[in-house]
């Protein structure tokens, strides 16, 4: 059995995912698991195609990047596969691992994107102490210190501090900070 997965990072991406899985399908995939969700968050549908697989069957993806989030994460999703007798086929470089080329290949790629990858965050942290540098940079609003008042007023009402936290939408973690600030200005 051919087990396809599609994954896009956003909800934006229809006509991405869309295309993602016509080829699954053109590719003869029996079933196909779809999510659309960042790489970084948890991945079910993931997580249940891995499970669904048997041995014998293939895993395919149209593109590693839609599979793996770094080199690390391949090896290990390589590997369970593995463990299960299932072959991973990625459409877009015609890559079997049921083959030894198909499993060199699989890792010399894995290789490339993680170094890729790494350049690429070097390129971004240069990029935004440039900016800081240049006074162009000021990082995300702060949250937490917005709403301040708001947690100094539920603390003095005698919220706990995970009451707080739920009520204002901040972490337990901020809500302590702005109190010892709050008592260390006192």
């Amino acid at each position: 059995m051919i087990v396809g997965y599609a994954r896009t990072s956003t909800r934006e991406q229809i006509a991405g995912f869309e295309a993602q899985i016509s080829e699954l399908e053109k590719a003869a995939c029996e079933k196909v698991f779809r999510e659309q969700v960042s790489a970084v968050k948890e991945r079910e549908q993931l997580d249940a195609a891995l499970d669904y697989v048997r041995e014998g069957d293939v895993f395919a993806v149209t593109k590693l990047d839609r599979l793996a989030r770094s080199l690390p994460d391949l090896v290990q999703i390589v590997d369970i596969l593995n463990r299960k007798g299932v072959a991973l086929r990625v459409l877009n470089i015609n890559l079997d691992t049921a083959t030894p080329t198909g499993k060199l290949m699989l890792h010399m790629l894995g290789a490339i994107a993680e170094f890729e990858r790494t350049l690429m965050l070097e390129r971004q942290r240069d990029g935004i102490a440039a900016a800081k540098d240049a006074g162009k940079y000021k990082g995300r609003k702060p949250t937490a210190k917005a709403k301040a008042e708001e947690v100094l007023y539920l603390a003095s009402e005698g919220l706990t501090r995970q009451e707080i936290a739920s009520r204002v939408g901040v972490g337990v973690a901020s809500v302590y900070r702005i109190l010892a600030t709050a008592r260390l200005a006192a």
